[in-house]
This record gives C-alpha cells, structure tokens and sequence, in this order.
C-alpha cells in the first residue's frame, strides 16, 4: 500500500507539496572544478521533478566547508546562475527544490580551498581519509572563535538568501551526520566550555543561531533542518547527547520550520540512550512535520506514515537508480535496484 505516499502534504501557508515522497539529499561529487553545477546536474533533477520535494545534494556555504571533491557551492555568482539553470529545470516539470546547505567542519579539508586550517568547534581529531581522495587525511581542527562563529552564522544566512536568488523554494539546514552544526551537539566533538559548549543550552546555541538568522532572512516558512540525535557517522555516541536534543527539539519546535528531517542512514538503528530509534525519540518530542529516512521502501514508508512515525518520506539511493522513481510506485512497477557503479553517471 503506496496511497497515502500521493496524497498532497501542505507544509505552511506558503508551500504545498504534490505527495510526500522526497528525494533525499545524495552527495554526488559532480560539479565542475568551480563546484558550479552543470548541465547534466539540471537534468539530472528535472527528471525526478514528480517528488513532492526535491532536497539538493548537500551544498557548501563557503570555501573551508569542503570536504569532498566537486561538491557544488553557493558563494559565487557563477554559482548561484548554475544552481538557477537546476531550480528552472525543476520548476519547468512542476515540481519543488530546497538547497539543503552544508559545512563539514572538522571533515572539512584544506586541499580543497588551498588553506591550512580546518574550523569545528573543538580540536577533536576524525580519524581516517577523505572519501574518494583516500590520499587526503584528516587533520586536527582549530576550535572556532566567537568572531568565527558568528561570521559562520552570517554565511549560512547569506547561502541561504543566495538560495532564494538561485531559484530554490526554500533550504533545508544541515545539522546532522557529524557535519559542523552536527559537532556542536555533541559530546565527542564539542569539549567547549565557553557559551557553546557543555551544557544542553550552549551546545544547542550555535544551531540555533544558524536557524534563526537564516530564518529571519528568508522566512521560517521556506527554513528546514535536518538533524542526528544518535551519533553514528565521524562521531561517537555519548549518553550525555540525549540532554542536548531534549532542550533542542521543543526550541525548534517554537520556530514553525518547513520541516525536520532524521538525519539517518537506516532507521532501524537502535540507540540506547535514546530508547531505540532515532526517529521515534524525535517523534515523541517534535509535533511539526517530520520527514522519515534511512533504508525504506515505499511501502515501509507509508506503513511508518500511517502510524504516525512520522510525516514524510525521504527516499535516497533508489532516486539515483530510477529517475522514474514516482512513477513505478504509482504503477507498482519494481524499480531498478541501486549499485555502487551508478555512482559514476548522472542520469
């Protein structure tokens, strides 16, 4: 069963959604050398236009936020006309788009923007290598300044007004998967003890003001989040994170946002600290619309829609394998299955 999956969602005054089937953000590493997107990036959305929301691979800010090859970048205004000729593409199908905006913090690297120093909020080394330039290896960031953190503040604010010039129908934060924001909510990453760190209310101080100035610029209506409450990629799992998102979620919540969205990659992971999954700890804190993701079918997701675990569903890899993802599940026809080597091509 697929129907309630078509049925038109209304986020807010301002946005109704076509169905509650998303295409999930998917890091593709195909920008040009400027990370402007491309002609193939245009046309690699436009023929998944038939989601209710198109969420976009996620999208740096600024320069030292890189932390894979040819992301694409919203600094620029060669950027910004590339994202344009994307969100012009999608609008032509009829569909929607949010930029979903991005800085890797301490994954970040200093290959990419010919710099030396990483920012994150503690000096807390990742270990391992950059994916897909397994030459790269991590270095130990330089917790950021008061002054640093608030001119981040200001950059994700001013790519999210770049967004709205770009043609997108609103942003979705990232604040999860061990990325910057992700870092200041928890304890493995954050060992701060400034007005940033430490308590629940400081550790959730940064994320909210990303939220809140980028809302004031563009409007609570078209700001959504993604977030992590279980850590679980570049991130140890602390018991003390549970303190965090509890004082975090009833803030966002005040805020109206588009949405919130799990940041996840299988849903059935369970987290002890959070009594189980991740997605049903933030079901029982956050009653705004939630969009469920991580290793679904349609059928899962509309069954999890159902029991009201959550609003929408956001569906990744099989996006990257089917174009026509929507329409083989209106006509039940079994999609294509993912592999690894589709990762190569847009299509």
């Amino acid at each position: 069963m697929t129907e309630r999956l078509f049925q038109p969602y209304r986020l807010n005054s301002l946005i109704t959604l076509q169905n509650k089937l998303l295409m999930a953000p998917l890091t593709r590493c195909m920008a040009d050398d400027n990370l402007v997107p491309t002609e193939e990036m245009a046309k690699y959305y436009a023929r998944r236009a038939d989601s209710g929301l198109i969420i976009s691979e996620a999208t740096i800010i600024r320069p030292d936020g890189q932390g894979y090859p040819n992301t694409p970048g919203l600094f620029s205004p060669e950027q910004i006309d590339g994202w344009r000729k994307v969100t012009d593409a999608v609008h032509e199908k009829g569909g929607k788009i949010f930029a979903q905006l991005w800085h890797t913090g301490r994954v970040a690297h200093p290959h990419f923007y010919n710099g030396d120093v990483v920012l994150a909020p503690s000096a807390e080394t990742v270990e391992g290598t950059v994916p897909r330039m397994r030459e790269l290896t991590y270095i130990t960031p330089t917790p950021a300044t008061h002054e640093q953190i608030q001119r981040l503040v200001l950059d994700y604010a001013q790519a999210a007004a770049n967004a709205i010039d770009a043609g997108f129908d609103g942003v979705e934060i990232h604040g999860a998967n061990g990325y910057l924001i992700d870092q200041f909510l928890h304890y493995d990453s954050n060992k701060r003890t400034d007005q940033y760190g430490q308590s629940p209310e400081n550790m959730s101080r940064f994320a909210l003001e990303v939220v809140d100035a980028i809302a004031a610029r563009i409007g609570n209506e078209r700001t959504a989040l993604r977030i992590s409450p279980g850590a679980y990629f570049n991130m140890a799992p602390d018991a003390r994170d549970t303190a965090v998102f509890d004082y975090l979620l009833p803030e966002l919540e005040k805020r109206q946002l588009a949405y919130l969205h799990i940041g996840i990659f299988d849903d059935e992971m369970q987290f002890e600290h959070l009594g189980g999954r991740a997605s049903d700890y933030v079901r029982t804190r956050y009653n705004q619309t939630l969009v469920g993701n991580g290793g679904f079918t349609a059928s899962s997701g509309d069954t999890a829609i159902a029991e009201n675990r959550f609003d929408l569903l956001a569906i990744g890899r099989p996006f990257i394998a089917n174009p026509d993802y929507v329409a083989k599940v209106k006509s039940k026809q079994e999609p294509v299955p993912y592999n690894e080597d589709m990762l190569s091509t847009l299509y």
